[in-house]
């Protein structure tokens, strides 16, 4: 076979994790995505890519027969159902689409899976959850059906942002696959990361600044849409960026002017730095509706690393099968 590896991306969102696949060789033949701006913000970046559009951007409603045979299936589903900010419902919060995301790889059988979600998801009430998702993996042909507990940070992402990565690899591939590693490339604070565009008004305490923001930043939160309008978090989530030296209580339309004194605001686009987008990379809508989007994203490097990773095996088999 040649060509590029091909995919499927559900609930694509902003196109964090879609990017990081991108990135690791991966062609994307459709992107789902039931948000409006999401899917504005995916034209945007990247005209040439699939979003569905009408009744099939609900993942409910997908039909992914058209697909069958593509290489990879990726996709961020839902978090509520899992995340220790809500009730942890799991199987029982209408909002838990791994059952539609299991629906879509019976349909396309692809070489291999990627799924992420928060943390809470490998919380202890959640073991009967993940097994019966392991075991209805290996039913479909799955013999490697696992998940790993990654910090952002430890693929040059400043920031901790837990996420735990679902990797299913079918049995042809199975033996060839490793998670990657992480941890090489250490990342820089958020006062170096966002120095230039703290600076870029002339802000005359961007140094200082930039010196006591010396650590990286807490994870970047504040997602919802049952959410008041944008902000960095709670009030521990707050009181760790105070640490930082930020003012987590609402974000800035733009960098400090010449003479702002006291603790600045992020922009959306530092936001966006934060969680690992290339500077580029745009987001439809105005402030809320943008950082929402940013808030949910799952960072590029990491989804890079683990689609690298699956690259490698299936690449390494294909040449081969052709040798």
């Amino acid at each position: 076979m040649t060509g590029n590896l091909t995919s499927l991306e559900l609930c694509a969102g902003a196109g964090g994790q879609a990017l990081g696949i991108e990135q690791a060789g991966f062609q994307h033949e459709a992107l789902v995505e039931i948000d409006d701006w999401c899917r504005k913000t995916l034209r945007l970046n990247r005209p040439e890519w699939n979003v569905v559009e009408g009744e099939q951007a609900d993942l409910t409603k997908f039909d992914a027969r058209p697909y069958a045979g593509v290489d990879l299936v990726a996709g961020g589903v839902p978090c509520p159902p899992f995340s220790k900010a809500g009730k942890q419902l799991g199987a029982s919060d209408e909002r838990d689409l791994f059952p539609d995301a299991l629906r879509v790889v019976d349909e396309v059988r692809p070489k291999a899976v990627i799924l992420e979600n928060v943390r809470g998801f490998l919380d202890a009430v959640f073991h009967d959850y993940r097994q019966n998702l392991r075991t209805q993996l290996r039913k479909l042909g799955y013999t490697f059906a696992d998940w790993h507990l990654y910090n952002a940070s430890d693929f040059g992402v400043s920031q901790l942002r837990p996420r735990v990565v679902i990797v299913a690899v079918s049995n042809e591939f199975a033996d060839k696959f490793e998670w990657p590693t992480g941890g090489m490339k250490k990342p820089p604070t958020v006062g170096q990361l966002l120095y230039d565009l703290m600076s870029e008004r002339g802000w005359k305490g961007a140094q200082e600044w930039r010196d006591l923001a010396d650590e990286i930043a807490p994870t970047i939160v504040g997602g919802s849409k049952k959410h008041g309008g944008p902000d960095l978090g709670p009030v521990r989530a707050r009181k760790a960026w105070e640490s930082l030296h930020v003012n987590g209580k609402t974000l800035a339309e733009i960098a400090p002017d010449e003479d702002f004194v006291g603790h600045p605001r992020l922009t959306v686009r530092m936001a966006a730095r934060l969680q690992g987008f290339p500077d580029e990379w745009q987001f439809a809508g105005k402030k809320t509706a943008s950082y929402r989007q940013v808030g949910n994203a799952f960072p590029p490097p990491v989804a890079h690393a683990v689609a690298q990773n699956i690259k490698s095996a299936i690449s390494s088999r294909r040449l081969f099968a052709v040798a």
